[in-house]
């Protein structure tokens, strides 16, 4: 099934970006990656989007349009003028090869949102990847190419509730670090979720209360009693 600003190609091995107007077709073969960046408004240049500078009617054919419709269709024959529209406003057409490995970056994606997000909770601890990857093997869930995967994670995370205990969990936790630690623990801190509270004690010590995902806690934890060599004070004050 074919989604808006898209064309359901798995027969095909290049990608394309086609616009039409009436009964006239305009075709640019483009870099995949490339071109869902462009279409998103990310900073990259039209000419490094096309695989090749040409306007086809027919690209599978070679087919070129002519100089005079791109002219009374886009007002100019400039290649790359007439690329941009097309890549924009026309339809991105995705190989079968292209689409895999986008649903593959989303899958990836939506595993790593559930895994810093959440915990089992009869362990307290987060999943790891691989326990929550076969979870969603074993519900059978199709991940969708089309879609971003946080619009993907609740879907996911219902169907795999059944097969796994998870729950998403928030901690507040406070922390105290010696003077010499203090500056990049807070950079550390930072990193890891929302810095509710932050106090500067008179020896120079820092005190920090941070609110962060549930699954995030032990790889803070980590980092933070490797930086001091175990001497941050560090207390879990909430859970939601």
């Amino acid at each position: 099934m074919s989604r808006p600003g898209y064309i359901d190609t798995s027969r095909l091995s290049i990608n394309l970006a086609i616009y039409r107007s009436g009964s006239n077709k305009f075709e640019v073969v483009v870099d995949p990656d490339l071109a869902m960046e462009f279409r998103e408004g990310k900073a990259v240049e039209i000419r490094d989007v096309l695989k090749s500078e040409y306007i086809f009617s027919d690209a599978q054919k070679g087919n070129l349009a002519s100089e005079h419709l791109l002219k009374q269709v886009f007002g100019t024959d400039d290649v790359l003028l007439v690329a941009e529209k097309i890549v924009k406003e026309g339809e991105v057409q995705l190989s079968a090869e292209f689409r895999r490995k986008l649903r593959e970056q989303k899958r990836r994606r939506i595993l790593d949102i559930i895994h810093r997000n959440s915990i089992n909770p009869q362990t307290n601890t987060p999943h790891t990847i691989e326990r929550l990857e076969a979870a969603l093997e074993e519900a059978k869930v199709r991940v969708d190419e089309f879609k971003k995967p946080e619009d993907q994670v609740q879907t996911v995370l219902k169907a795999i509730q059944s097969i796994i205990p998870i729950r998403y969990e928030v901690r507040v936790i406070e922390v105290i670090v010696e003077p010499k630690y203090a500056p990049q623990s807070y950079s550390i801190l930072k990193s890891y979720g929302n810095l509710e509270e932050t106090q500067w004690l008179n020896d120079g010590s820092l005190r920090a209360r941070l609110r962060l995902p549930a699954g995030m806690q032990n790889e803070l934890f980590d980092r933070l009693n490797s930086l001091t060599h175990g001497s941050v004070d560090i207390k879990v004050i909430k859970k939601e």
